[in-house]
C-alpha cells in the first residue's frame, strides 16, 4: 500500500514562502506546524502499520490533522 504524503509544503505549494516566514516569525504557526507535522508522521506509520492501532485511532488522528490544516490554513490566508 502506498502511503500519500500530507505534510504542510505539499498540500498548500503555493504558500511555501508564507510557510517559511511564519514558521520563523509567529510562535503559534511554529507549535501548530510541529503538531501537524508530527501527527501526520504518526498517521503515516499507522497506514503503513508500522505502529498497528484501531481504525477508530486512526479515524480520530486523520480528524484531528484536517482541523490543525484548517487552522493553519486561516493563518497562511488572513
Amino acid at each position: 500500500m502506498t502511503t500519500e504524503h500530507h505534510d504542510l509544503l505539499h498540500e498548500f505549494p503555493q504558500h511555501r514562502d508564507q510557510i517559511h516566514e511564519l514558521k520563523t516569525s509567529d510562535r503559534h504557526f511554529r507549535k501548530l506546524f510541529d503538531q501537524y507535522h508530527d501527527l501526520t508522521k504518526d498517521i503515516e506509520n499507522m497506514e503503513a502499520e508500522v505502529n498497528p492501532v484501531s481504525t477508530k485511532t486512526e479515524e480520530n488522528g486523520k480528524i484531528h490533522r484536517v482541523h490543525l490544516k484548517d487552522q493553519l490554513y486561516k493563518m497562511l490566508v488572513d
